[in-house]
């Protein structure tokens, strides 16, 4: 009975954790992406760069955050 309890109370803390940390990495691969999809565009709308907004192009972005755009400007100079 107790063990079982036990097992029970380790799987909802498990659980619960991995909602957590789901959440977490969510919100900052919304932020990582917005930010970095503002410089990106700033930067083809001034013409330093011409990189297409493409779905790899903006998980790269989201993923990388600044230096996901500074990684695809320097890829799209060659």
């Amino acid at each position: 009975m107790i063990g079982e309890l036990l097992l029970l109370f380790f799987l909802f803390l498990a659980v619960f954790l991995v909602v957590k940390v789901g959440f977490a990495i969510l919100r900052y691969l919304v932020a990582n992406a917005i930010i970095g999809l503002i410089i990106l565009w700033f930067t083809n709308w001034i013409g330093i760069s011409n990189v297409p907004f493409t779905l790899l192009n903006i998980l790269v972005v989201a993923i990388g955050g600044i230096l996901g755009v500074v990684a695809l400007i320097i890829i799209s100079w060659f």
